[in-house]
């Protein structure tokens, strides 16, 4: 199956030009890990106050994602969006309460404010995005509250004349257990480059029995992030080939195929960009909705990352729904590498 990838953005070459980088650490404050003092911005989960409601079922009490700068930055808001800039980068979330406007409205005014932080920011140009909200299979209204969601965040695309569909950034769109629409995202000045899965039908390219507006995302994205290091950044990624769900109701089964799929984007990657990024030094987040899953998903992810690779030791669990009903678990990752990388 051929990646729908257009092709003036297929050609496009992966330049490493920016010069301030932009850095990443995982870290677990309860170990004694002091929060960074240029901290751009992150996800906490856990025990902090500000954690979203995805209960952390392993990796520590509490955890914070924390994307660093080298250089002082600025903290602001606009409407619903609270971030955080440098100038050479952009760290935000949208938090926006959707019981009054409903799902679909709610996610078109979150998107709707992050596009104008952007549209009056140097660093214009989306990376990544990180989507949560409560009860994410629910029906409202006859319709499944992601269905709504992914209706708002398309038009709000379409209303900000960014591109819904191939170029879309690498996302996840997981439900909590409660608390507002969170949207947390990552931007910077130069566009980074779409992947796609040769497995997978393009997100935004499903048929209509998955509701009227496709999701918007792309299956990874491959960025600059400065001192000539690239990063690639995999959405969300689960048991589907083509666009059908697999493996119903077996989660070892389902937690390979998702790891696959892993695999053929970073394979996809290298052969985009020339770069290597090994499944054993990246940071992932894996996505179980039932807890007694976790044993198996746990033994077959440091199985095939290595038990005592640094990607099982830095590797967290939560406990979160996925986007579809039938998927029982749901991995993203991200990794970084040299220009020398390219093995």
């Amino acid at each position: 199956m051929k990646s729908p990838v257009s092709t003036d953005l297929a050609s496009q070459p992966l330049t490493l030009t920016a010069t301030a980088p932009l850095t990443f650490q995982r870290l677990r404050p309860g170990d004694g890990l002091v929060v960074p003092p240029r901290l751009l911005g992150g996800r906490w989960v856990g025990a902090a106050a500000e954690a979203l409601q995805a209960p952390l079922m392993a990796g520590g009490d509490s955890v914070l994602d924390a994307w660093t700068v080298s250089t002082p930055a600025q903290a602001q808001q606009h409407g619903c969006v609270h971030y955080v800039s440098d100038g050479q980068w952009l760290h935000g979330c949208a938090v926006i309460d959707e019981g009054v406007l409903g799902m679909q409205a709610a996610a078109h005014q979150a998107y709707a404010d992050v596009f104008a932080v952007l549209a009056a920011s140097p660093c214009s140009q989306l990376l990544r995005v990180w989507n949560y909200f409560a009860h994410i299979n629910a029906d409202a209204a006859g319709t499944e509250r992601y269905r709504q969601f992914n209706a708002g965040r398309q038009q709000a695309f379409i209303d900000a004349q960014r591109s819904a569909f191939d170029g879309s950034p690498a996302a996840c769109a997981l439900g909590t257990h409660g608390g507002p629409l969170r949207v947390y995202f990552l931007a910077g000045r130069q566009a980074p480059l779409p992947i796609e899965n040769p497995r997978q039908v393009s997100a935004y390219r499903y048929p209509a029995t998955y509701g009227p507006r496709a999701p918007t995302f792309s299956r990874a994205a491959l960025a600059d992030v400065g001192g000539g290091r690239a990063g690639l950044f995999i959405s969300g990624t689960a048991s589907i080939v083509g666009h059908e769900s697999k493996h119903l109701g077996d989660v070892r089964r389902q937690t390979e195929e998702s790891l696959t799929n892993i695999t053929a984007v970073r394979e996809a990657a290298r052969a985009r960009g020339g770069l290597a990024f090994p499944a054993s030094e990246m940071f992932y987040t894996v996505y179980v909705r039932h807890p007694e899953d976790l044993p198996t998903v746990r033994e077959v992810f440091e199985r095939s990352v290595g038990a005592s690779s640094h990607a099982a030791r830095e590797a967290i669990y939560l406990h979160a729904d996925i986007c579809r009903a039938e998927l029982l678990v749901e991995i993203e990752a991200h990794g970084f590498a040299s220009a020398r990388s390219t093995t």
